[in-house]
């Protein structure tokens, strides 16, 4: 657990998988303060209770420079009733909104530079908050999780505006096929259990939800014998658990008992059918079987079957059906859920594609499973990638912490490790025994139904509960934690070794080398390999791109399928792609993996084959993407911007291109354009790599010289200077039939580096302008006090470059809403950019900007592999981690009257080019809304 998610498989897909190893340590002891009983402990996590009921899980390790807090409500769609659908969504946005003692919730997160969500999902609801190690921050934000438990003010001016917010967040989704096809199928497959209910909800209950219903719901379900509290990363347990203890102590259990849910579905009795007709190119085929819950013995054996009809590129499905033309791309998920889910598959297909015979090939795929049984090979590497990816996600506490909702939702946050373990035990026999109980016709909700004089019925047997299954049940040891690192500026460049390796091409090859032990000796590897210029590049745009694309899929004797499986076989998430104007390699691998992950990475580079069939199959795949985007609001706007601010001449390798441009020209691209391109730029020796981790700095020289440092490109590498052009503004407005979600795009070019003096104070005032929808100038107004938009940011980029010459920078607002919203949302903007310039920003303001800004960075250098990136972008740029340091240091500088000089200096409101686009039509003819009255 949790369950794969279902979603179409990408262009590219990559291995994540890592083993850990190593010594391992005993759990803390920890003496519970008074009113707290300990419960049992695995692999490092233990759980308390308090005695008004919360469960409190800890997971400390010191290694970690941050601190994850998850707070899991047992509440989503499932606990609602007639006329409440969508009320626990509803209720996780209201609970942003404030208590009397917390009026500013995003406000006060923004300052202290707290990373915070929320999610809803069909059982649980859960807040969750990540931020470098401070005592401060977490007692504050346990003081505030416990506050809003019980006393969120729910009141009836929030939900006025926040009613809109989410209705704009549901017509988002409608936007989608896919979500609209899942919404349509899941609410076909059940009968009566409220796992058919979508949990955006109805849009009659949202619009209508009275506060005094809304408020009920609340104080059902938010209590403390109702909730999970994990922490994890840098804590001190026992310092931990008093403050919990103080905190939430003294929120009272209610006296009645939590509500007891009882429907089950019946076994269903034959085929269904659903059909979703709207405005579109994408073309999908979707399969749902009922299957048991996660706790009943079946599920691992589902797991397993799961991974084998869906696995990229070696599952069923995939060479069934993308790998013959068939299909665009696929997926498969099976949901653990604490009552019975759904096995899914979903298919895209091509829009001229064979839709009847993609659509028997699919169904004799899943339900004609025991024709071909399981073969024990296709266990075990199924098994293997379960394991592998188990193994990867224990390494990263705060993914633990996030990744225990679930199981938590399920009955026991321990039914995470017993999944696990149960894993290993599944066998062929087991895997081709439910393919052939759960994948049958008459379980399958495809859309059709079909009367038949021999009904056949899947009963879903019922799981045990959790206490049952794990019963005895104590799981592994923990895994030892790597050293206690300090991941500041100077702490980083103090242990960073950065050399470079004269290769008789450019600037040669850098590196930059970081050993420090790490939790499982993790290791990670960064490096680009750089080659072109401007003039050889002409005409190269799709062959480079697909070149890259096609790296992993076969080459040096070894297919994609066989490619995928040696990265498994040696733990290693790894990513080779490549470019325009380099190829780039990414891995995560461990210590006694590393030199063979790094050689076979070196290779794939190397020696692509390029297979035809492989190059008919992405391009396929790209064809249709694109056909698919056509008639998005987003493309439409897109389109008009990007053309407008287009600044190259006609066949400039970076010039903009059409959806109908870019679709000729793949559709034009031959193999051997793709191989020639390879052929022609490819090299090694001009670039930049950084490694992070646990590994040997000698050896690892040694070997990556050896690997890269002889292989020259064929054009040498030369930047594309990048200029600051100033264009003239432009409203435009695209009508995009059948689309309830509609999208506002604003832009102004600035001439802007991230060197130049107005640079940090630029950052700050777009900041406090739009950098976060829940707070912001942008998200108070448009979507907290408005309720117009469910997402609204400004962005600002600065240009960069190595001689310091290049300054095409770029001031933008981006924004969601109803289409008969736009107009609204745009003089909001409009008046919000005029406002910053006139009013300028305050004192209170540009301090919690600061604060908030900083904080950030200090995160972004919390896990590897975002240093081990900051350290291949210095290289490039001829920098040090001294840059970070005094951009740190001009930020704190920063102020009041410097950024609104920066605001008066840079920012032309009129200068702004506007973009909207969506069903403008039909918006005519709907009745007026709440925040429109």
């Amino acid at each position: 657990m949790p369950p794969r998610r279902l979603a179409l498989a990408a262009p590219l897909a990559f291995a994540l998988s890592l083993a850990l190893g190593g010594a391992h340590a005993e759990a803390p002891q920890v003496s519970p303060p008074q009113g707290i009983s300990a419960g049992p402990c695995v692999e490092g996590i233990c759980e308390y209770r308090l005695s008004n009921g919360l469960r409190v899980l800890l997971f400390p390790d010191a290694t970690q420079p941050t601190v994850t807090v998850n707070l899991i409500y047992k509440v989503g769609s499932l606990q609602e009733n007639y006329g409440e659908t969508g009320m626990a969504h509803l209720l996780e946005h209201m609970l942003f909104k404030g208590t009397p003692s917390h009026r500013d919730i995003p406000g006060e997160m923004k300052k202290r530079g707290i990373d915070f969500n929320a999610q809803t999902a069909l059982d649980r609801t859960n807040y969750f908050a990540s931020f470098p190690a401070n005592d401060a921050t977490l007692e504050w934000l346990l003081g505030m999780e416990a506050d809003r438990m019980v006393r969120s003010d729910i009141a009836r001016k929030d939900l006025d505006s926040e009613m809109t917010v989410v209705r704009n967040e549901m017509e988002n989704g409608e936007n989608s096929p896919v979500s609209a096809l899942v919404e349509r199928v899941r609410s076909s497959a059940y009968l009566w259990h409220h796992y058919g209910n979508s949990t955006i909800g109805a849009r009659s209950d949202v619009e209508h939800v009275p506060i005094e219903r809304l408020q009920a719901y609340y104080r059902t379900w938010y209590r403390p014998d109702n909730a999970t509290l994990v922490l994890a990363g840098r804590i001190d347990p026992d310092k931990t658990l008093a403050a919990v203890a103080r905190h939430f102590g003294s929120v009272a259990k209610p006296a009645e008992p939590i509500r007891a849910f009882y429907t089950r579905e019946p076994a269903q009795d034959g085929e269904r059918e659903v059909t979703v007709r709207r405005v579109g190119d994408l073309r999908l085929l979707m399969a749902a079987y009922h299957i048991p819950a996660g706790t009943h013995p079946d599920a691992p054996a589902l797991g397993v079957l799961d991974d084998i009809l869906g696995h990229v590129p070696g599952g069923r499905l995939h060479k069934a059906l993308v790998e013959s033309g068939l299909a665009a791309n696929i997926g498969v998920g099976g949901e653990q859920l604490p009552d019975p889910g759904l096995f899914t598959a979903l298919a895209a297909l091509p829009k001229d594609g064979d839709a009847a015979k993609a659509e028997k090939v699919l169904l004799d795929q899943l339900e004609h499973v025991l024709d071909k049984p399981v073969t024990a090979e296709e266990v075990a590497a199924a098994k293997q990638r379960a394991h592998n990816g188990f193994e990867l996600a224990y390494s990263n506490v705060a993914g633990v912490a996030m990744s225990l909702s679930d199981p938590v939702a399920a009955g026991d946050w321990r039914l995470y490790f017993h999944y696990r373990d149960a894993l290993e035990n599944v066998t062929v026999q087991d895997v081709n025994r439910v393919a052939g109980k759960y994948l049958q016709s008459s379980n399958r909700t495809l859309g059709r139904f079909i009367p038949t004089q021999t009904p056949q019925r899947a009963d879903i047997p019922e799981a045990p509960s959790a206490a049952i299954v794990l019963q005895g049940y104590t799981g592994k040891e923990p895994l030892v934690a790597g050293e206690h690192f300090d991941p500041t500026p100077a702490n980083i460049q103090a242990r960073t070794e950065t050399i470079t390796l004269d290769t008789g091409v450019g600037r040669g090859l850098k590196l930059a080398l970081l050993p420090k032990k790490t939790r499982g000796g993790l290791v990670t590897v960064s490096a680009n390999f750089r080659f072109g210029d401007a003039d050889s590049l002409r005409g190269h745009d799709d062959d480079s791109s697909i070149a890259g694309a096609l790296l992993m899929r076969g080459g040096e004797g070894l297919s994609r399928e066989q490619i995928d499986a040696r990265f498994e076989a040696l733990q290693t998430s790894a990513r080779i792609s490549g470019g325009l104007q380099s190829a780039r390699i990414a891995l995560t691998t461990r210590r006694d993996r590393l030199a063979d992950a790094l050689a076979l990475s070196a290779k794939v580079l190397r020696t692509p084959s390029f297979p035809e069939q492989e190059f008919e199959q992405y391009r396929l795949q790209a064809i249709t993407g694109l056909e698919a985007s056509r008639q998005e609001p987003s493309t439409l706007a897109g389109e008009a911007l990007g053309r407008h601010f287009d600044p190259w001449p006609a066949g400039h390798p970076l010039g903009f291109r059409s959806i109908e441009e870019s679709l000729a020209a793949v559709k034009a691209l031959k193999l051997e354009d793709v191989r020639a391109f390879h052929r022609e730029f490819y090299g090694t020796a001009e670039g930049e790599i950084s490694v992070v981790g646990d590994f040997d700095p000698v050896a690892l020289k040694q070997q990556l010289k050896s690997l890269f440092a002889d292989w020259k490109p064929g054009h040498a590498y030369t930047p594309i200077a990048t200029q600051y052009t100033d264009v003239a503004p432009e409203k435009r407005r695209f009508e995009a039939p059948d689309k309830p979600n509609g999208v506002l795009l604003a832009n102004v070019n600035l001439s802007l580096k991230d060197t130049d003096a107005d640079y940090p104070a630029l950052i700050a005032a777009n900041y406090i302008l739009g950098g976060g929808t829940l707070k912001s100038r942008l998200g108070d107004r448009i979507r907290q006090k408005e309720g117009l938009s469910y997402g609204v940011a400004s962005d600002l980029d600065a240009d960069a470059s190595r001689d310091d010459r290049d300054d095409a920078g770029t001031w933008s607002v981006q924004a969601i809403a109803a289409p008969e919203n736009l107009d609204r949302v745009e003089r909001a903007v409009r008046e919000e950019l005029s406002r910053l310039l006139k009013d300028g920003v305050g004192a209170e303001e540009l301090r919690d900007a600061v604060s908030g800004l900083l904080t950030q960075r200090e995160q972004a250098l919390a896990a590897d592999p975002s240093i081990a990136a900051t350290l291949v972008s210095h290289l490039f740029y001829g920098r040090d981690m001294q840059f970070v340091a005094d951009m740190d240091a001009k930020f704190k500088a920063l102020t009041v009257d410097s950024v609104n000089a920066a605001i008066r200096k840079h920012l032309k409101p009129e200068r702004f080019s506007v973009y909207t686009a969506g069903d403008f039509a039909a918006a005519k003819n709907k009745a007026p809304t709440k925040a429109e009255n």
